[in-house]
């Protein structure tokens, strides 16, 4: 029956395939061929600042929310139920707090790297370390988006593994490196719009095919696969609706609060409100992914509710879960099997393309203008902006091979953005929340919470804990599958001897490295002086800042946020310690950004 599987992609499946590849790397040929009289670094990597809102709202969606979770969440429910679900609860606190605390500050500066706001608020070092930490967060995680959708073609097609990991990756390179920001936004846009009618097509099939929504949900209920209110207060149970609420919170703000690659699409919209717009999009269209994607582990299960394809070893892993059900129920259907091809490749190609453009963003930015060449020309510097996004293209696919050993794509995912994400969004959260903190502490916080948060989650990927998952059934199963059941997961007692913080849950990896960075970052300023006397422009902290210290009894905090009239010439350094705009101006319109990236001033 395996090997059946594995022949059932036929001539209209790649065809429908071969469409959305075509249509993506001609959509980055378009913007090549449009944009290449005012080809800069600018258009190159920020659209020119005058995207469409919705678009770029589907862009935000497709970037970290792609095949990880066309794979993942249907593979997540199907082997512990339906508590991962409650995510969606945290997506409704990270959206406002996205759009109104943290995307304002950026928006209001005007900048290209989200990490310059960091030498703004504190030093150039302080810069350097976010944008190294940025740099390891993608190097972790595009891999990992490229493996997973291979995974898939090559368990519904048979095509060797490395062809489909190569095939993608090139294919993705190539239209971001020639099309730019313009061509990462426009193809994550159809992109996104083939992740949806994939899914959507494949679980009314899948639904109906089984009996309808009540043999599913009745199958779920008696397999043990519905539950949503797991308020466990113990930190090393994977899920609850404590770390999925809280942990799932940090986590996500670490994404879309702090990630040069989610920063980088709101700046490309022509003004804060539509910035924030693109958040309140997102925000139903995010909900709704994960529910369908959800839901179809609730159809997988039905359908394998008495012969369970992991425990048998029908597939390798169970990120080939939806593949494998696809095949087996709606392998007969001329194009079905392509269009849920198309749309497992579709998000793999928005991840990676918005992590290599954003790549691309920062070494530029961060690095090379600062450090190597710091008067090098717009021709030029466009030029190697589009050498270093084939490169780190390129640089991805090499290290699929290490994202192969990660587990499933989902906990994988999750556990990078931990790791990464919580200290990111400590040290921004410390800038634009608390005046007192000043470059030592900052430095010294950063540089401790990653290290805590590498170290819980790189020990926890070594001892691996064990975690129970749902009953499956075997009843069904033949002969044959039923002697090749695998039983490593029947392990009792096997977590008491792992070392208590490599037990805690992935979803709390974030929370860690958040804590630690605040903490730390305050007692070091502290210690060191905390901000005496500085003035800090009111730009580089949060409006709720600027609104609490209207409340707040005493002149500490006025004192600090010292408010004066603008100045136009400012210099980065004065910037740092001096304010220079006034009051009224603290929301510039959108005829009114502020552009210091290519000569150092305000302008």
């Amino acid at each position: 029956m395996d090997d059946m599987v594995k022949n059932l992609f036929g001539v209209a499946d790649y065809m429908v395939f071969s469409v959305m590849l075509l249509i993506s790397a001609g959509i980055g040929v378009w913007y090549a061929i449009v944009d290449r009289r005012k080809s800069n670094t600018q258009e190159f990597l920020m659209g020119g600042r005058s995207l469409s809102v919705f678009p770029v709202a589907m862009s935000v969606l497709a970037s970290f929310m792609s095949a990880i979770t066309l794979l993942g969440t249907p593979a997540e429910v199907y082997r512990y139920g339906t508590q991962y679900l409650m995510i969606n609860i945290s997506f409704c606190f990270v959206v406002p707090a996205t759009a109104y605390l943290y995307v304002p500050v950026f928006y209001n500066l005007g900048v290209t790297s989200a990490y310059e706001y960091l030498e703004l608020r504190f030093s150039p070092l302080v810069r350097t370390a976010g944008s190294v930490v940025f740099f390891l967060h993608m190097m972790m995680y595009m891999p990992v988006v490229l493996y997973a959708p291979a995974l898939a073609l090559s368990e519904v097609t048979g095509i060797n593994l490395w062809t489909a990991i190569i095939s993608l990756g090139l294919v993705c390179t190539f239209y971001t490196s020639i099309g730019g920001m313009k061509a990462v936004v426009w193809t994550d846009f159809f992109q996104s719009i083939m992740m949806y009618i994939s899914i959507l097509v494949i679980l009314i099939k899948g639904t109906y095919d089984i009996g309808g929504f009540d043999v599913v949900w009745e199958r779920a209920l008696k397999g043990g696969r519905i539950e949503f209110l797991k308020f466990d207060l113990d930190p090393t149970v994977r899920h609850t609706f404590w770390s999925l609420v809280i942990g799932g919170y940090i986590t996500w703000m670490g994404n879309y609060a702090a990630s040069q690659a989610m920063i980088q699409r709101y700046l490309t919209v022509g003004s804060l409100k539509g910035a924030q717009g693109c958040l309140w999009i997102n925000l139903p269209a995010l909900i709704l992914l994960v529910m369908i994607t959800g839901f179809s582990g609730l159809v997988i299960y039905a359908f394998y509710h008495d012969c369970d394809p992991i425990g048998t070893n029908l597939i390798q892993a169970p990120d080939q879960l939806f593949p494998r059900f696809v095949m087996e129920t709606l392998g007969a259907f001329p194009g079905i099997p392509g269009l849920f091809v198309s749309g497992i490749f579709s998000g793999a190609l928005s991840t990676v393309s918005s992590g290599v453009n954003s790549l691309a963003a920062v070494t530029l930015e961060d690095f090379i203008k600062p450090f190597i060449c710091k008067d090098i020309t717009e021709v030029w510097a466009t030029r190697l902006t589009k050498s270093l996004a084939l490169t780190y293209g390129l640089l991805s696919l090499a290290l699929v091979f290490v994202a192969m050993h990660l587990g499933g794509v989902l906990q994988a995912a999750f556990t990078i953005h931990g790791v990464v994400g919580g200290p990111m969004l400590g040290i921004f959260t410390l800038g634009m929340f608390f005046p007192c903190a000043n470059a030592v502490g900052a430095a010294v916080g950063l540089l401790s919470g990653f290290v805590v948060s590498m170290w819980f989650g790189m020990g926890a990927f070594a001892s691996q804990p064990y975690t129970p998952e749902a009953p499956r059934s075997y009843e069904s199963c033949s002969y044959y599958n039923i002697t090749s059941i695998d039983v490593q997961n029947i392990t009792l007692g096997y977590n008491d001897d792992i070392f208590p913080p490599y037990k805690l849950s992935y979803l709390w990896l974030s929370s860690v490295g958040f804590v630690v960075v605040l903490i730390v970052g305050l007692l070091v300023s502290f210690i060191t002086g905390a901000t005496k006397g500085e003035n800090i422009d009111p730009r580089l902290l949060s409006p709720a800042v600027i609104w609490l210290s209207k409340y707040i009894p005493g002149d500490k905090l006025k004192k600090i946020i010292t408010i004066k009239r603008e100045r136009r010439g400012t210099s980065l350094a004065t910037l740092r310690t001096t304010s220079v705009i006034s009051d009224n101006d603290f929301y510039p319109s959108k005829k009114a950004s502020i552009s210091y990236i290519s000569d150092s001033k305000i302008s």
